[in-house]
């Protein structure tokens, strides 16, 4: 199996990670009739769970390689850091839980689903890539039939505080993508998201105590918390990153535009709403889509693109 192939396969173990997050998230925050974790607890909080437990991981893997081979971030690698923490870590998972306090997962994973898109114009941008027409095509036309499912369901083109909050962690989530994957040549996949948990700890560790609840809250929130935190904010990442770098950005991106219809599917089981054929239609069509899209040239990093 090339380098293509693995990362196709590794972002879409990541996808099917994250795809989780939004039900888990939902269950974790409950809604504004019935709330039960605070968006920000959950937002600080799976950060902080994530990065001490990258602590821990990287303090294991820099004695196992050795104080001649340990892999620290260098020079303006830090600020990259920096970057992608702004968006995976505190933008992404906090405007994320301020939405799906007011609207249903299913609602929240339609909108999101522009991520591919973003995290392609970002990442051609970033490495210098042209893609080809025919690829450009394959994903507006992937993403216009997750903004088309957008407004059957909602049935106005009206956006609310929720879908603004949405559209935020989507660009914001897309800068962390990206940053992610021009880090993770240079220091590995798994050190990238550590690394960037790592050093915000100084801010989601206090601001997770201070929003921790001070009240009785059910053990489904628990275990949705716990989910977020060990699997969507860490472990998800090691697949999400590794396989960016190895297929590409702007390819393996396009990958996420079945993530919303993942994510209705685990909201079934989770929180018990409905599969009818509108989903299904678009469902399929978004999957056509990313099909006919990884046949397309995506081109290559132009000399001297950033890294």
């Amino acid at each position: 199996m090339n380098n293509p192939q693995k990362g196709l396969w590794l972002g879409l173990l990541g996808v099917l990670i994250f795809a989780a997050t939004l039900p888990m998230t939902k269950l974790a925050v409950g809604s504004a009739s019935a709330p039960q974790l605070s968006a920000a607890f959950v937002s600080f909080g799976r950060a902080a769970v994530a990065g001490v437990l990258s602590l821990f991981y990287l303090a294991f893997m820099q004695h196992k390689a050795g104080a001649a081979q340990a892999n620290y971030p260098r020079g303006k690698q830090w600020a990259m850091l920096v970057i992608t923490a702004s968006g995976v870590v505190l933008g992404f998972p906090l405007f994320l839980a301020l939405a799906l306090r007011q609207v249903p997962s299913t609602h929240g994973a339609v909108v999101t689903g522009l991520l591919p898109l973003a995290t392609a114009v970002l990442g051609a941008l970033w490495f210098r890539q042209k893609p080809s027409t025919g690829f450009w095509l394959c994903a507006v036309l992937g993403s216009a039939l997750v903004l088309a499912y957008m407004v059957v369901r909602a049935g106005s083109f009206e956006l609310h505080q929720a879908d603004l909050f949405l559209i935020a962690a989507m660009l914001i989530g897309a800068v962390g993508y990206v940053g992610g994957a021009a880090l993770t040549p240079a220091l590995g996949a798994e050190r990238v998201i550590c690394w960037v948990l790592v050093i915000s700890l100084p801010f989601t560790l206090p601001l997770a105590l201070f929003n921790a609840p001070q009240q009785a809250v059910p053990c489904s929130a628990w275990l949705a918390f716990a989910y977020v935190a060990l699997f969507s904010m860490w472990i998800g990442f090691f697949a999400w990153y590794r396989g960016l770098a190895l297929g590409g950005a702007v390819r393996v991106s396009q990958v996420q535009l079945i993530q919303p219809f993942v994510s209705i599917l685990m909201a079934i089981p989770l929180l018990g709403e409905a599969l009818d054929a509108v989903t299904i239609g678009f469902a399929l069509a978004v999957i056509a889509t990313v099909f006919v899209g990884k046949k397309m040239s995506t081109g290559t990093p132009s000399k001297g693109a950033k890294q």
